[in-house]
Formats: C-alpha cells, sequence, structure tokens
C-alpha cells in the first residue's frame, strides 16, 4: 500500500498534510522559545518555571518527531528551516529575566493554539484517516496538560 493510498482523497490527505505540518512548525518554534526562555529567566519564582520548560522541550520536540513520522507515511515532506515563519511573539523572552507571569501566559497562548491546530487535524481525519485522528488525540492531550499546569502557575504568581 502506498502512502498515497491511506487517504484515498488526494484533496483531504493534503489537507491533513497541511494541518500537520503546521502543528509540526508550532511544536518546533515552541521549543525553541522554550529553550530561550528557560534559558533567560532569573531569580527564586522562576525556578519551577524553567524546571517546567526544560521538561516540556523534550516533550514538544518528541510531539514534533511524531508528526514528522506521520507526515510522511503519508507522502508528505518534513520541511526544512527555510520553511520556517516564526508566528509566536506572545512566546519571545521578555525583557524583564524576572517577568515569568508574561512567560506564563505566552506558554498558555501558545498551548491553547497547539491544541486548536490539533483538534482541526482531528476533525479532518474524522472517518478518513483514524491513526493520524488518534496521535493528534493522543498530542493534544498532552498540550491540554501543559496548560493546566500553568494555568495553575498563573493562579499562584498573579492575575
Amino acid at each position: 500500500m502506498s502512502a498515497k493510498s491511506i487517504v484515498k482523497n488526494p484533496e483531504v490527505r493534503l489537507n491533513i498534510i497541511k494541518g500537520l505540518v503546521d502543528a509540526y512548525w508550532k511544536e518546533m518554534e515552541t521549543v525553541q522559545n522554550y529553550l530561550a526562555i528557560s534559558m533567560n529567566l532569573d531569580g527564586v519564582h522562576a525556578e519551577p518555571i524553567k524546571k517546567s520548560l526544560d521538561t516540556d522541550i523534550a516533550e514538544e520536540l518528541g510531539h514534533a518527531r511524531q508528526l514528522a513520522a506521520r507526515i510522511r507515511v503519508l507522502g508528505g515532506v518534513v520541511p526544512g528551516s527555510k520553511d520556517f515563519k516564526a508566528s509566536q511573539d506572545f512566546l519571545q523572552p521578555p525583557k524583564s529575566s524576572t517577568d515569568v507571569v508574561s512567560v506564563i501566559k505566552g506558554v498558555i497562548e501558545a498551548e491553547e493554539g497547539a491544541i486548536e491546530g490539533y483538534a482541526e487535524v482531528i476533525e479532518a481525519c474524522d472517518g478518513v484517516d483514524y491513526v493520524t485522528q488518534d496521535l493528534c488525540i493522543t498530542l493534544m492531550a498532552d498540550e491540554e496538560e501543559h496548560r493546566r499546569e500553568f494555568l495553575g502557575f498563573l493562579a499562584e504568581y498573579g492575575d
């Protein structure tokens, strides 16, 4: 069975691949931003955030790897860095290295964006690609857990 025959309708297959590529880029950009933020944060209040981000870096990179593998199975091409367009203005390292609240809010926004993206792919896969749908359900659950953790941080640290 060729990769193209997994999803019979070429338009649907390309739409699913596009959703997976979008999710892949969100994961990769999140890894880059979490790394920068975790390195730049200072202060006693920053330590739990830095620890959580360090853990999340590995998880988000794992998500990107899983998405890349699925893109290939469906006959798509995993893009290289020249195709990357940054979009996470909300997740840039803050001007103040002790501004944990803006970091927490940025992480929540990133997780919500990932959840929305996975929901779109899940919907596109309904009835045509259960394997990709299952993968995205699993990844969405991980993102929901990350969001929950940072909503807890936000409640604790302010706002």
